[in-house]
């Protein structure tokens, strides 16, 4: 059994064919998801969708990228993260890889990022974190805030292992996406070895980053399989052990009162 820990399936060209995404994840044995916000004006369809479904869990946040979104204000976080099948606040984070940080041009990212913080706190729904071109903030700004009050999981890891025993010491979880399983990631297979099995998680990003043998095509939930695989040979162990402690981190991770 598996479990998709970040999948964006309220993105229109998967939210088109749900029916077919959801018989492909019982085909493979992926028996929950959780479809991550990017914008909060996209909340109906997210709450449609765990509303309809009770293997799709759902989060509230808005991208780091997004700069024209609308702002929300703590009190709205708060309002939407509320509803009893938003488990995760996010994804939030920073993100410098199309403008980078000069001055105070990104100052409007690092607001957002605490307000998030903030309503994770408030909310008791734990972080999901995005960072590219960023970590150096990012990881300052957890630890200014206290995140490790809440905790959560950096998502789509692409980092060194020294910055995961970082994101480890404050108490997150580290998710690895199809990049682990693509041959010049060295940097990613080095790091999925490092860190410790009972804070793995596995996801798929979709519609994106499609893990081998599924590389530049259309991603789903259903290839999160093959994420556990990768990981599972880069650690030498078996694709049953990861999708296990991965499930069972998953329900840690997010404060889940159940057992995968």
């Amino acid at each position: 059994m598996f479990i998709d820990s970040h999948c964006h399936i309220d993105f229109p060209d998967l939210y088109a064919k749900i029916p077919e995404v959801l018989d492909n994840m019982r085909a493979h044995e992926v028996s929950h998801a959780l479809a991550v916000s990017v914008d909060v004006k996209d909340w109906e369809r997210i709450r449609a969708l765990i509303e309809t479904h009770p293997n799709i869990y759902g989060s509230v946040g808005v991208h780091p990228e997004y700069a024209d979104a609308h702002e929300p204000s703590l009190d709205e976080l708060l309002a939407m993260l509320a509803h009893p099948k938003v488990i995760a606040t996010g994804e939030t984070g920073l993100d410098y890889y199309w403008t980078k940080n000069e001055g105070n041009v990104l100052d409007w990212q690092r607001a957002r990022f605490r307000t998030h913080i903030q309503a994770a706190k408030q909310a008791r729904k734990p972080l999901i974190i995005h960072t590219r071109d960023s970590a150096q903030d990012t990881m300052r700004i957890l630890r200014e805030e206290s995140a490790d009050e809440i905790g959560g999981v950096m998502h789509c890891f692409t980092e060194s292992r020294e910055v995961a025993q970082q994101v480890l010491d404050l108490g997150f979880y580290i998710s690895f996406s199809g990049i682990v399983s693509f041959k010049n990631a060295t940097v990613i297979h080095d790091t999925a070895k490092y860190v410790p099995l009972d804070r793995i998680l596995i996801e798929t990003d979709s519609p994106y980053l499609a893990p081998v043998p599924y590389r530049g095509k259309q991603n789903q939930p259903a290839y999160v399989r093959h994420v556990a695989q990768a990981v599972a040979s880069l650690r030498g162990t078996s694709i049953e052990e990861i999708g296990q402690a991965s499930s069972e981190n998953f329900a840690r991770c997010f404060l889940l009162n159940t057992t995968y």
